[in-house]
C-alpha cells in the first residue's frame, strides 16, 4: 500500500510568502515550508496495482497550463480550529483540472474523499487549542485576511508518496504530469497564412 496524493508544487516565492504568514500566526504546529503544496486529490492508502492504473489515467489527461494566486487565510474546525490555511482565488481552470484528476482516480479504483474540492494550502494542522489560544489564532487570521500572492504558473501536477513519521510527513514525488503550454495570455495566435 502506498499513501499518495496529487498536488501542485509551489514556487519558492510563494513558499516564502507563506512562511512569513506562518511566522506571524500563533500556530500550535506548522507545516514545514518544503512540504507546502496545493492538494488536488488525496488518494489515501492505495494498492500498488491500483496506483499503477491511476498513473496511466493521469498520464492520459490533457489540460492546458494556467496561472493561479493565493488569497485570504482561514481555519478549518469552527469553534475548535484544527488547521489553518491560505485560500486559492477562484479559477475555472483549476476546478476543471481537479475534476479530471478526481474522475481518473475514481475510475482506477482509488477511494477518493467525497467532500467538495476546497482549494487551499495547509499552513498548520494541530489538536484544537485551548479557548484563549483559539481566540488569539482567530484574531490573527482575521487581521491577515488581505493576504495575497502574485499569480504563479501551474505547468504540472505531481503525484506524491506521503510517508508518516513522528516528526511529521515526508513527501516524495513519484511522477510528474506536464500540462500543455497554451498561447501566452494577451498575445494573439499566429496568422495561419503567415506560417
Amino acid at each position: 500500500m502506498i499513501r499518495a496524493f496529487l498536488a501542485i508544487d509551489l514556487p519558492d516565492a510563494v513558499r516564502s510568502a507563506l512562511a512569513v504568514q506562518q511566522f506571524l500566526l500563533p500556530l500550535p504546529r506548522k507545516v514545514e515550508p518544503e512540504n507546502l503544496h496545493l492538494t488536488l486529490v488525496f488518494l489515501g492508502e492505495v494498492p500498488e496495482p491500483v496506483l499503477t492504473d491511476a498513473h496511466d489515467l493521469f498520464s492520459a489527461i490533457r489540460s492546458d497550463a494556467f496561472s493561479v494566486h493565493l488569497q485570504g487565510l482561514g481555519l478549518f474546525g469552527g469553534n475548535r480550529p484544527r488547521a489553518a490555511w491560505a485560500g486559492v482565488a477562484p479559477s475555472a481552470s483549476l476546478t476543471r483540472l481537479q475534476a479530471k484528476l478526481d474522475h481518473a482516480a475514481r475510475s482506477a479504483g482509488c477511494k477518493v474523499d467525497p467532500r467538495r474540492f476546497h482549494p487551499h494550502v495547509t499552513l498548520g494542522s494541530f489538536a484544537p487549542p485551548p479557548a484563549a489560544d483559539a481566540m488569539r489564532l482567530e484574531r490573527a487570521i482575521a487581521a491577515d485576511m488581505g493576504f495575497r500572492t502574485d499569480p504563479f504558473p501551474v505547468s504540472e501536477v505531481v503525484l506524491y508518496r506521503s510517508t508518516l513519521n513522528p516528526k511529521g510527513a515526508r513527501y516524495d514525488p513519484l511522477a510528474r504530469y506536464a500540462l500543455r503550454e497554451g498561447p501566452t495570455p494577451g498575445v494573439p495566435p499566429p496568422d495561419p497564412q503567415s506560417i
